[in-house]
């Protein structure tokens, strides 16, 4: 099985945001492997600023998507399957691509034991997010 599209897009449109002195914003679908600050969740989704300026030590494998950052002047450390970013985008333009989630099966990184997804719980509700575009 070939190996998803999905964390190479990622990669390289965080790339572009910041060749072009954009800021790379994520939206995420937040379950039970997802580490996040929960007060911050709305609707099971959370949108995070990526670039390198607001996180210490980002890492975007092909599983999963980590870093440190500051919340209210508190650090810290999260953690996101790939398969669960939604759209990563630039802040100034809006430019950027939406994804579906991806059921992943994959333990969670740093030996953590993995929670899995409520029962009855479903992927993220609506549509396409009007403010993103297609990066030609």
């Amino acid at each position: 099985m070939a190996a998803s599209t999905k964390p190479y897009l990622i990669r390289a449109l965080h790339e572009w945001c910041s060749d072009n002195g954009h800021t790379p914003y994520i939206v995420v679908w937040v379950d039970g492997r997802t580490r996040v600050p929960k007060e911050f969740v709305k609707d099971n989704e959370i949108v995070l600023n990526i670039g390198y300026s607001a996180t210490q030590g980002l890492k975007i494998d092909n599983e999963w998507l980590s870093f440190s950052a500051r919340f209210g002047g508190v650090p810290r450390e999260i953690a996101i399957p790939v398969g669960n970013v939604l759209s990563i985008f630039a802040r100034e333009t809006g430019e950027g691509m939406g994804f579906e989630v991806e059921p992943a099966e994959e333990a969670a990184p740093s030996g953590e034991t993995e929670s899995p997804r409520p029962e009855g719980e479903s992927g993220p509700a609506g549509g396409a997010r009007a403010h993103l575009r297609v990066v030609k």
